[in-house]
């Protein structure tokens, strides 16, 4: 099957509610092309240097997802153009978004990103260590950073129990911290978990987000 054709069996799979981020890191610009001419619009990117690239060759009307695990020296070269940053993991990359953020008059969109995988090479915040910087409050001072919510990456394994079960952990937490910092706040709305192997379980499990990419473009040319 065709990439074109790839896509659309995903969306058709997705429930109304859930966007699509096709995840093109590795991928050259003639194959997300071919994505975007059958209607994707949101692509996922984890490299500063290759999604430059890209952001000079597609078209403008693209939105770029970041993806991948960001350095605070890298988010000034993302600041003028990224649409959401997924995986923020400490309060000093939300501060550095924040800073880059004001200087290109922008408010960006992210997502804290938590760690509840059994994998030690993930990253993320502990569910207990995103309920302490959240209560901490000093994330209310930053102006041009956006909260929208959580991210997560649930355990590589073909043990469908333990992926549903991690899942269900970041949406109880998603719902916990709703509740108590977001209630009134519109945009803390996503859930951004599920890649090819599990998204049709982060759908069941409140996904708002999935991130899949070898479904749709095969595998990585590295």
């Amino acid at each position: 099957m065709s990439i074109s054709d790839n896509l659309l069996a995903v969306r058709r799979s997705l429930p109304t509610g859930v966007r699509l981020v096709a995840v093109s890191k590795f991928h050259p610009v003639g194959e997300l092309m071919e994505a975007y001419d059958a209607g994707q619009r949101i692509f996922g990117e984890s490299h500063v240097q290759e999604l430059q690239g890209k952001v000079a060759a597609m078209p403008a009307d693209v939105e770029w997802h970041f993806i991948g695990h960001l350095q605070t020296n890298k988010v000034k070269y993302l600041a003028p153009y990224v649409s959401m940053i997924h995986a923020v993991d400490s309060m000093k990359l939300l501060r550095e978004i924040d800073r880059q953020a004001v200087k290109n008059d922008r408010i960006i969109d992210v997502l804290l990103e938590l760690h509840i995988a059994e994998e030690e090479t993930k990253y993320g915040f502990s569910p207990d260590d995103c309920r302490r910087l959240l209560a901490e409050g000093e994330w209310r001072e930053l102006r041009h950073v956006r909260i929208c919510g959580l991210m997560m990456m649930a355990t590589y394994t073909d043990d469908t129990a333990q992926i549903r079960n991690e899942m269900e952990q970041a949406q109880s937490l998603f719902h916990e911290l709703k509740s108590a910092y977001f209630a009134d706040d519109d945009a803390f709305c996503e859930c951004s978990w599920g890649m090819s192997h599990d998204y049709q379980i982060a759908v069941e499990t409140g996904a708002t987000l999935v991130r899949i990419g070898t479904t749709i473009f095969g595998e990585r040319v590295y």
